[in-house]
């Protein structure tokens, strides 16, 4: 890997933010004036609810980022007891095709496994194809039982995955 994955610093965070609404809005998953754009930059909040990582290259540019939700709390979603959930995966169009969305994924379920949880789920969008091609073959499933609608309009998948 020429990167490293790591908790995100303060400073950080406007990056981030500004990486998060530019692959939803560039990929055409949210409009650029969706309310959820400003969740998705305003970091600040999701720190402190999530631990939020950072794929960075040696010189400390930004590749890739996710919320990793392991305590519960105001960003856990779809997490059942035993469950954490990782939210808001996001990779740098420069940067995808080498493995940053998958590392980014596997720190999540590490930490997750050294928390004590018994797996991990999330919500997707139908129309992320590359994402659920990654995640079932890192061995999540979809649990449609769990599906859900966040507000009309939006549906969202459930994919979880047990250890």
């Amino acid at each position: 890997m020429d990167f490293t994955i790591r908790p995100a610093e303060p400073d950080e965070y406007a990056r981030i933010g500004e990486l998060t609404t530019a692959a939803y809005v560039g990929d055409g998953l949210l409009a650029a004036d969706d309310p959820y754009v400003e969740r998705l930059r305003d970091v600040g909040p999701r720190a402190r609810q999530a631990r939020v990582l950072a794929a960075v290259d040696g010189e400390g540019a930004l590749l890739g980022t996710v919320a990793y939700v392991g305590e519960g709390g105001l960003f856990a979603e779809v997490a059942r007891a035993g469950e954490a959930e990782f939210r808001m995966l996001a990779v740098e169009p420069d940067a995808r095709g080498r493995g940053v969305g998958e590392a980014l994924v596997r720190a999540c379920l590490a930490r997750a496994r050294e928390q004590g949880h018994g797996g991990v789920a999330l919500s997707t969008q139908q129309t992320m194809a590359a994402a659920h091609r990654l995640y079932e073959r890192l061995g999540f499933r979809r649990d449609a039982s769990r599906d859900w609608s966040p507000v009309p309009g939006v549906d969202l998948l459930v994919y979880a995955l047990t250890f």
